[in-house]
This record gives C-alpha cells, structure tokens and sequence, in this order.
C-alpha cells in the first residue's frame, strides 16, 4: 500500500511526523486533497484545518494559521506559524483544544464571517473525535 510521510511543523517544532493515506489541506485558493505519488508542488495555506487519514483510516484534525505546503510524490512539509491538534482522550481535553484552536484563528485572521466558517468547522471536527 502506498503512503505519504507527513510532517506538520511551526517554529515550536514539529505537531504532527507519520505515514499517512490522505491529507485534505486548506489552500489559499480552497480546500484541496494529496494522496501518495501527488504531483510536486508548493502551495501557500490559509488559516483552517488540516484534516489527515491515518493508516488505521482515523481522522486526525490541526487547526492551522497561515504557512505553506510542499509536496513530492512520497514526502509533505506543512510549515506554519502555528498549529493546535484538536484531540483528546476526554471531553475535558478535546474542549481546551478546541478553545486554543478557535484562539489560533482568532489572531490569524481579521474577517469574521471567514473566523465563523472555520469556528464551525473545528466544532463539528471537536465532536467527531470523542
């Protein structure tokens, strides 16, 4: 089976390193998604959720701000300037992490009709995991 080695990594070091099958990534243009033996390319990211199916086919979700990133056919880079998995063993942990990824966005962006969109998606995300 063909996989994709990811690594999600801010100025803080790395959040997420792993093979993965699929990513879905929040473009600057719009939500995209990267299999193995994706094209090469480099794409700027929005503020948003990274959305990775891992080899067991759960879902793991990082709230992201902007960065960018780089793609090769076996390898991905996502570098940004922040980032906060949304996961938790209990409802406890899951709610702060959803709290410092809504934060996250809060100061990544200005508009507020986008911060909502994406606010809603970190929720239903949130409650997915538990």
């Amino acid at each position: 089976m063909s996989v994709l080695h990811l690594e999600v990594i801010t100025p803080l070091g790395k959040v997420f390193a792993g093979d993965v099958k699929s990513v879905t990534l929040p473009g600057a243009d719009g939500e995209f998604g990267v299999l193995p033996h994706h094209a090469s390319l480099v794409s700027l990211l929005s503020a948003g959720v990274i959305d990775i199916q891992k080899q067991d086919d759960r879902i793991e979700s990082i709230a992201i701000d902007a960065g960018y990133a780089e793609i090769a056919a076996d390898k991905m880079i996502v570098l940004v300037d922040g980032a906060v998995p949304i996961k938790g063993e209990s409802e406890g942990e899951v709610a702060k992490a959803l709290d410092a990824a809504k934060q996250l966005l809060r100061e990544a962006h200005d508009s507020r009709l986008l911060l909502s969109a994406v606010e809603s998606r970190i929720e239903t995300t949130a409650r997915s995991q538990v």
